[in-house]
């Protein structure tokens, strides 16, 4: 049981004064006295500076896909540091790196590397717009794509303000973002078959990609209704606009291959990150020969730090660990058997609740309908759900309070974690319950 957060509150007083909010991204603020800050973190495990132990499912947004501290991996990378971190040169390393991304994701051929997420989509983007001539991106409501400001729109704002699903509106999720590229990205719901074949009917010519992440990953984990990836994919085919499968939170967690290989699909261009150096900061974009090979030719893309080789290490000892060992087997067995203890908790408490997303990264809404999209999911009961995860965390199981954030599952989450986990969410539920009566 949590007892106190004191030295995290004081750390937050300390942290304001010298960072905005006290955090170096603004997910990490939870707000003003109940900031946690963290010590450490080994396997499962996280121990705040105060000295509490959860059991982690937030996992660092999601990329430690084998555990914190994973041993073979550090000492892979301790191993590989004695030669130098950075180099103005190419290392034989980042092409067995790439050679692995290319084995595993079926429609990858080559592959560039960045440090984040949002670098990966950033030149992502740029790629498509080179290839295609064009300039107009389609993404969806809710989905996130990093902090930069092509694909920033109607990520968080209030579903109220996107206007008729027939002709939404994107809303900018930032002040900053220049009002020129308004003009530039068009916003659809999620999972509507119908609105994204009107706007190719109409604008097709004129569009240059539809980025999209397989799931909602920052949105309950609302998943895709049966054949609407491959109508996007279907679409940009006929329409010479290219996919581009974001999957710096699905790849190389949902499946070996990620997405590709779980929903048998074959986008031009494919983002990656987390879960590709099990916490290292490195990140890839991968795609076609045809596309990938006009970079260098008249198209940039680069970065001083895009072969660290810390994050290219992590990368290539934690892909050979996917490879060798039965890692997915083992996410996908347990998370199996939290998600349905999690279902049966909410089903004996007559709460109406539905599990969305997969093993490894999964979420619940709590409302009568399954929701498809972001506009539906704001229809759910957010108040009840962070009151169960508010309670979760003060037992000691920190899934990550945002509604919209999944829980994540490592290798080294065991048996009796789910076990306690279960336990723990039982009370919470049923003492939530008795204290709205």
């Amino acid at each position: 049981m949590v007892k106190t957060i004191k030295y995290s509150q004081s750390l937050q007083q300390r942290a304001k004064e010298v960072i905005p909010l006290g955090v170096h991204s603004n997910f990490r603020y939870w707000g003003e006295g109940i900031t946690p800050y963290v010590e450490k973190a080994k396997g499962s495990y996280l121990w705040d500076v105060d000295g509490n132990k959860y059991i982690d499912y937030r996992l660092a947004f999601g990329p430690v896909i084998l555990g914190h501290a994973y041993e073979p991996v550090d000492a892979f990378v301790q191993n590989e540091m004695i030669n130098g971190l950075l180099f103005a040169m190419t290392s034989e390393l980042e092409i067995q790196v790439a050679e692995k991304i290319i084995s595993l994701c079926p429609a990858v051929e080559m592959v560039r590397f960045a440090c984040s997420g949002t670098e990966a989509t950033m030149h992502a983007l740029r790629l498509a717009r080179a290839y295609t001539g064009r300039e107009i991106i389609v993404k969806f409501e809710g989905m996130y794509h990093g902090f930069q400001d092509y694909t920033l729109f109607s990520t968080y704002a209030p579903v109220e303000t996107y206007g008729n699903r027939n002709n939404p509106i994107p809303i900018p999720a930032s002040s900053g973002i220049p009002k020129a590229l308004h003009n530039l990205i068009i916003t659809l719901s999620f999972n509507d078959f119908e609105v994204l074949e009107k706007t190719f009917d109409r604008m097709g010519y004129q569009i240059a990609a539809v980025i999209a992440e397989p799931c909602m990953g920052n949105c309950g984990c609302i998943e895709p209704e049966k054949g609407f990836l491959e109508l996007i994919q279907e679409k940009c085919k006929k329409y010479g606009a290219l996919f581009i499968l974001d999957e710096v939170k699905t790849g190389f967690r949902i499946a070996r291959g990620g997405a590709q290989e779980y929903y048998h699909l074959d986008p031009d261009l494919a983002t990656y990150a987390k879960a590709l150096g099990n916490g290292y900061p490195i990140a890839a974009i991968g795609g076609k020969k045809e596309i990938m090979n006009i970079i260098g030719h008249g198209v940039a893309q680069g970065g001083t730090y895009n072969n660290n080789k810390c994050g290219v290490a992590a990368a290539y000892a934690t892909l050979d660990t996917l490879q060798t060992q039965p890692i997915m087997e083992t996410i996908e067995r347990r998370g199996n058997y939290l998600m349905k203890g999690i279902k049966q908790i909410f089903d004996d408490a007559n709460i109406p609740a539905h599990m969305s997303g997969y093993p490894a990264m999964f979420s619940f809404s709590i409302g009568e309908k399954k929701p498809t999209n972001q506009r539906e999911w704001n229809k759910n009961d957010r108040k009840l759900y962070l009151e169960i995860i508010e309670a979760c965390i003060e037992q000691g199981v920190m899934p990550d309070p945002d509604p919209r954030e999944p829980w994540f599952l490592c290798y080294s989450h065991s048996d009796e974690d789910m076990d306690e986990t279960l336990n723990i969410f039982a009370d919470v539920v049923k003492n939530v319950k008795n204290k709205a009566k």
